[in-house]
């Protein structure tokens, strides 16, 4: 008898899979749309024209975020271009060549160096080297905070005391003290995975998000640190679960700020669906996708697969199958919300 009933619900749970996955793909954009870390408008040519050796693109677009504080603007575009000068030495070779103390080239250049010193297996020791590369990106533009976040993640790999590091971060909120990217650097430093516990990195993240501005990215910081816990692959108690589906909600709040298909809280979006994917809230998580349209991110996906592409359209087709296999097999129905663990 309960093997037949398992078995019955095994096949209505195919049936509504059958009946319902394909409808689930309205509001979705097709596989082959999907791009992986797309530029935006701004700088998609200053790329282009990178790629074919120019770097006053580059130059003219974080000058006009300089001299207008778009410092997360800033942030953002300064990662690009150095991620993309690591394979075009050459490229930052000449703008720099050409204005040695130019504010924009020396920051770009202490990202860069700081990336790779990352990677290397002697990384303490590599990030050390590279400190004053940070100095004079600071000292070339003391009102941005860009090089203070750098500063932070650089502080994070040399091991530096929660004293140092309290330092760094007064210096960099007195410049901006909702940067959204200094923020993440705290978070990161304050988490189990390096020199905090799950309580003090989420301690950290609500209070943050509690003082945030409207619409601002820092009410994202408890998902991030709701991520950091679900990584660790540790079992949770019932009251980290309710932390991490709060974190959830408010992350959701404020996806629901921005327009859909919007490329400014992509990576958010990202986010916000691997945590709602872990959780099993799965008509939250397609509801979060369609939201992401063409733009899936690198982060979160890298942080489990070398494929972030493939991982984030698998996760969306397994999204609309569980949503699928909630449904009533006639009629219409809403996707019940489930504790069940997708990956």
């Amino acid at each position: 008898m309960v093997r037949t009933m398992s078995f019955l619900r095994a096949l209505t749970r195919a049936a509504r899979m059958i009946r319902h996955t394909p409808g689930l793909s309205d509001g979705l954009v097709p596989d082959d749309a999907v791009l992986l870390d797309a530029p935006d408008e701004r700088l998609g040519p200053a790329l282009v024209a990178a790629a074919e050796g120019e770097y006053e693109g580059a130059a003219k677009l974080l000058a006009t975020t300089r001299e207008s504080a778009e410092w997360e603007n800033r942030d953002r575009y300064v990662s690009r271009l150095a991620a993309f000068a690591r394979n075009r030495d050459e490229w930052l070779g000449s703008w720099l060549g050409a204005s040695p103390r130019d504010a924009d080239a020396l920051l770009v250049k202490a990202q860069l160096a700081v990336a790779r010193a990352w990677e290397s297996p002697a990384r303490a020791e590599r990030l050390r080297e590279v400190g004053p590369l940070i100095d004079a990106a600071a000292d070339a533009e003391p009102s941005d905070p860009v090089p203070w976040r750098i500063a932070l993640d650089h502080a994070r790999g040399t091991h530096a005391t929660h004293t140092a590091f309290e330092s760094l971060w007064e210096r960099a909120i007195r410049r901006s003290s909702h940067h959204y990217g200094c923020h993440v650097a705290a978070l990161q430093y304050l988490s189990a995975q390096w020199y905090g516990s799950h309580r003090e990195c989420f301690d950290f993240a609500e209070e943050a998000a509690a003082d945030a501005l409207p619409g601002s990215l820092v009410q994202a910081l408890p998902v991030r640190a709701a991520f950091a816990q679900l990584l660790t692959g540790e079992p949770t108690t019932s009251v980290q679960e309710d932390r991490i589906d709060a974190a959830a909600d408010l992350a959701i709040a404020l996806s629901a700020d921005y327009a859909a298909g919007d490329p400014w809280p992509a990576e958010v979006r990202n986010l916000l669906a691997y945590v709602l994917v872990a959780r099993g809230r799965w008509a939250d998580a397609l509801a979060q996708f369609r939201l992401i349209g063409p733009y899936a991110t690198s982060f979160p996906w890298t942080s489990v697969t070398d494929d972030p592409l493939g991982r984030f359209l698998r996760a969306r087709d397994g999204v609309r199958t569980e949503v699928a296999s909630t449904m009533p097999l006639r009629g219409r129905g809403r996707g019940a919300r489930t504790r069940a663990h997708y990956s």
